[in-house]
């Protein structure tokens, strides 16, 4: 397979990446503090780290979205690749694919349990909630660790044709 040609990248867009993961980690945070917040009765506490959670999450998936509709405007099907070898691949794309289907279902029921929390039915909003948190949760979480995986402890081969788009390691 011949190499990406990321040049034609503006260099902001390989910046959206740690913001995705730090998006995503702020989210699990909210979400853990939510669900502590509403064990402990706090309600209008969980509602303010809820709603913070839902914005945060829209942020992410704002970024999400311009970070693969620019590479591949720029760079056509082009993206960063997991190129390490041995066991720890089969554990990555494990955590990728379960990522990607629960990221999938995780909006709908976003939606099915804010929707009634809106509407002051609480208890259709606890009973889709059982559900939503834990899947969200995982989604948050799995976010942070494939971008882990991806750039900092088996970074892609092809993290070094960015320096190519105007991208240098901030880290050296």
């Amino acid at each position: 397979m011949d190499s990406p040609d990321f040049s034609q990248v503006p260099a902001w867009v390989f910046h959206l990446p740690p913001t995705n993961a730090t998006l995503n980690a702020i989210s699990t945070v909210l979400l853990i503090g939510g669900w502590i917040c509403i064990r402990r009765e706090r309600k209008r506490a969980h509602i303010g780290m809820m709603i913070a959670a839902l914005v945060v999450s829209a942020a992410f998936l704002s970024c999400y979205l311009t970070y693969h509709t620019m590479l591949h405007r720029h760079a056509g099907d082009a993206s960063i690749r997991f190129t390490h070898e041995g066991p720890i691949r089969m554990v990555y794309f494990t955590i990728l694919i379960s990522h990607i289907l629960l990221a999938i279902v995780n909006l709908p029921m976003i939606i099915l349990t804010v929707v009634p929390a809106i509407r002051r039915r609480f208890d259709k909003h606890r009973r889709w909630a059982r559900w939503t948190l834990p899947v969200w949760l995982y989604v948050s979480v799995t976010g942070v660790l494939v971008y882990l995986m991806l750039y900092k402890w088996f970074p892609s081969d092809y993290l070094e044709l960015l320096p190519q788009a105007g991208i240098t390691d901030s880290s050296s």
